[in-house]
């Protein structure tokens, strides 16, 4: 029987999207589609050298629109997920200092073939830092900028596109600091986007794990699109609690990346060094601004010194390295 899905919507203000990303991620949401009209404006402004005109519809569709995007299965349990997201929204509102909008939420139903290919209408090719080309696998055939190196991405509504502020500060980072013939650890790899991004500047071997199984084969599949093979591998499990996996990823790596959240960066604080090789460095991203400085307190009670510390759209990284001895 075909599976049935529910496209949910949320509209909120200018200024609030990060912050509601934060809520359904934190109510266990994955894969969202944010749109912005400013985002959308820097992109059209950022793009501009490669094509002449944007289109007037495509425009139309993006004027005044703030909305978070994202899919649950359209059954009992579904419902009874979106009902549980749909009554926190208000709480939501009093907790957030920014304007939160109307909070509306609109629901669409897809079969499973619409559903599989809906979200695609998102995604167009994005550039990332200086070198950096993100481009969803099936527009491969179309001209990157010269002196970019190009990510081939499929990541599925699981995973989203990479084109979210905490990836693009993980992007920038990787480009910033891999080396050639590094080694790189990938916490919570997701889509495989950033350990793919190493490999494709330079490094020698990237490891990756994730706490969803599916991220094995999705990881798998962008690698292959990239013409990359074992030099990826990719386990499953919490690296925090699972003592088997942390024995499959023991190892010195030269960079640590985890892109994820800061209730699971604090706790890899006190492990993460164990990966580490002698001047290697610890990138992590995915952390909200407000919660910044206790990710700053956690890696610095870890022996470690915050050498960089960027912001982008509410959302800050940091590049740190563990002192020597500790």
């Amino acid at each position: 029987m075909e599976q049935v899905w529910l496209e949910c919507s949320i509209d909120t203000a200018p200024g609030c999207l990060d912050a509601l990303a934060a809520y359904l991620t934190a109510c266990g949401v994955e894969g969202l589609v944010l749109e912005d009209e400013s985002d959308f404006a820097a992109f059209e402004d950022e793009n501009r050298p490669f094509w002449d005109e944007v289109d007037d519809a495509l425009k139309a569709s993006r004027q005044g629109v703030t909305r978070a995007t994202f899919y649950v299965a359209a059954d009992e349990e579904g419902r009874c997920r979106l009902d549980e997201i749909t009554a926190g929204l208000e709480g939501f509102r009093s907790r957030t200092p920014q304007d939160a909008g109307t909070l509306a939420v609109t629901t669409r139903t897809l079969q499973e073939e619409d559903w599989a290919n809906n979200w695609k209408r998102y995604y167009s090719p994005f550039p990332v830092g200086e070198r950096l080309y993100v481009v969803p696998e099936w527009m491969r055939g179309e001209a990157v900028p010269e002196g970019r190196t190009p990510l081939y991405l499929n990541p599925g509504l699981i995973f989203g596109t990479g084109s979210h502020g905490t990836t693009r500060l993980c992007l920038e980072g990787v480009e910033r600091y891999v080396r050639p013939g590094d080694r790189v650890l990938d916490l919570g790899t997701g889509s495989g986007i950033l350990a793919i991004a190493a490999l494709r500047l330079g490094a020698a071997s990237a490891v990756g794990c994730d706490i969803d199984p599916k991220a094995t084969a999705v990881a798998a599949e962008n690698a292959a699109f990239n013409g990359i093979g074992p030099e990826l591998q990719v386990y499953t499990g919490d690296v925090t609690r699972d003592s088997a996996l942390q024995a499959q990823l023991a190892g010195r790596y030269q960079l640590v990346l985890a892109n994820i959240v800061a209730d699971v960066i604090i706790p890899l604080c006190p492990i993460v060094g164990d990966y580490l090789a002698e001047g290697g460095l610890f990138l992590t991203s995915g952390i909200l601004e407000g919660r910044a400085d206790e990710v700053a307190a956690a890696l610095t009670a870890n022996g470690f010194t915050v050498l960089e510390r960027r912001k982008r759209d509410g959302w800050v990284s940091f590049t740190a390295q563990q002192v020597s001895g500790v």
